[in-house]
């Protein structure tokens, strides 16, 4: 990590009420300091991706337990599966299609990839734009959200959301869709990952996701990533700016 005397302690949860009205939850998170977009993550990206072709074979990604977990926790939420989907799902459908995923930034290569490999939604989110502190938590219906396209969005009361201190909505319908305000760009250098799963063997798979994902950033990199596995016991992960 990299040195500094001016680092701000910030952290990363899930409200008590998300833990209680889906137990089954997994989630964990890694943070990762002194980034740059000038690295090749190809090598880890081609074997993320042949795992993921293994997994798919001649099936499709809605067969796996994994997406089938995040289609019925989608469905409690009141929304449709197959109108609103899951990150992993979304990317494994693309990658079914097309062979392949395009080239964002080496960070976001990287962990599309280790969501293929897993079928585990990821989310990464540029730091220097996240406000204090960053909670999944259900929207009041007063936060702003930021599209791709530079629209302004307001969650849904009661949506499940990403979101940090001054009320700015990092990502949409929990695992469907981020926002562009803390998308991973060229000059960001510090940036939180964070995995989550509701399937039957999702604790283990998401420390194993997440192991495999620190040893590709410390391998291109040269810097191991603070890891922490969450829990309604343990619902919270402190780290330093």
């Amino acid at each position: 990590m990299n040195a500094s005397n001016s680092r701000t302690s910030t952290h990363f949860q899930h409200a008590d009420d998300i833990w209680r009205d889906f137990p089954e939850l997994s989630a964990g998170a890694l943070f990762i300091d002194g980034i740059n977009g000038g690295v090749s993550v190809e090598d880890h990206v081609r074997q993320f991706q042949a795992s993921a072709n293994d997994r798919l074979g001649a099936g499709s990604e809605s067969d796996l337990p994994e997406i089938q977990a995040w289609r019925r926790t989608f469905a409690k939420m009141g929304l449709k599966p197959t109108q609103y989907r899951s990150a992993a799902e979304a990317l494994l459908r693309r990658f079914r299609k097309e062979g392949d995923l395009p080239s964002i930034h080496p960070l976001i290569d990287l962990c599309n990839a280790a969501s293929l490999a897993f079928a585990i939604p990821i989310a990464v989110f540029d730091l220097s734009h996240v406000s204090g502190f960053l909670h999944v938590r259900r929207a009041a219906g007063s936060e702003r959200y930021l599209t791709f396209s530079g629209e302004t969005e307001s969650p849904e009361p009661g949506e499940v959301i990403f979101a940090d201190a001054e009320g700015r909505a990092h990502a949409r319908r929990w695992t469907n869709r981020q926002s562009g305000l803390s998308a991973i760009r060229p000059q960001t250098t510090h940036a939180l990952i964070v995995a989550e799963a509701l399937h039957k063997t999702a604790c283990e798979d998401t420390e194993r996701l997440l192991t495999a994902l620190s040893q590709a950033i410390e391998q291109t990199w040269g810097a191991r990533p603070s890891m922490a596995m969450l829990d309604r016991s343990s619902p919270r992960f402190d780290f330093s700016v």
